[in-house]
């Protein structure tokens, strides 16, 4: 079965503004199986990074693209919905199937926290490692693939996110 998330992602460097989902051929938990947990995410806009708070502690941090300047990555306070291991990309024009690997655009993993019914953004690994750092999506949060896997492990459905400006 496919899980469909509309998330506005990169398509191979041209650019982020697609409006269908990622796909998972199995591979996904969905909020409904949500459960709370000391683990929260801030993300520092300003300092393009998310700490990864166990308690009152930082156990890791990772560097992060955003949102380019129009497509903002939105602020707020946030709950991961969902968690896709190896997703497969859809082009939003053609509906071509990326399959998970070097030539998709999600990277290893998704981890869906924003959504106003019919776009997500989250997190994602990119094969553009070099944009890191930057303010270059349309409002998804880009890591590097080992770092967007560490991080899939250190959080589930239902875990909080926190995303500010400064």
């Amino acid at each position: 079965m496919r899980v469909f998330v509309a998330i506005l992602c990169l398509y191979l460097g041209i650019g982020e503004f697609f409006l269908h989902p990622p796909i998972s051929l199995g591979n996904s938990r969905t909020a409904t199986t949500a459960t709370r947990t000391e683990t929260r995410l801030l993300l520092n806009l300003k300092k393009r990074r998310v700490f990864v708070y166990q308690g009152q502690k930082i156990i890791a941090s990772y560097p992060v693209a955003i949102g380019r300047p129009g497509w903002e990555t939105p602020t707020g306070q946030f709950r991961v919905i969902q968690m896709v291991r190896e997703p497969v990309w859809e082009h939003p024009f053609t509906g071509q199937l990326v399959p998970s690997g070097k030539n998709n655009p999600l990277g290893a993993r998704w981890i869906g926290f924003w959504t106003d019914g019919a776009n997500f953004i989250g997190f994602h690994g990119t094969p553009q490692e070099n944009l890191i750092g930057r303010a270059v999506s349309h409002g998804c949060v880009r890591m590097r693939d080992r770092d967007i896997k560490a991080l899939f492990e250190r959080v589930q459905i239902g875990t909080s996110v926190i995303v500010i400006a400064q």
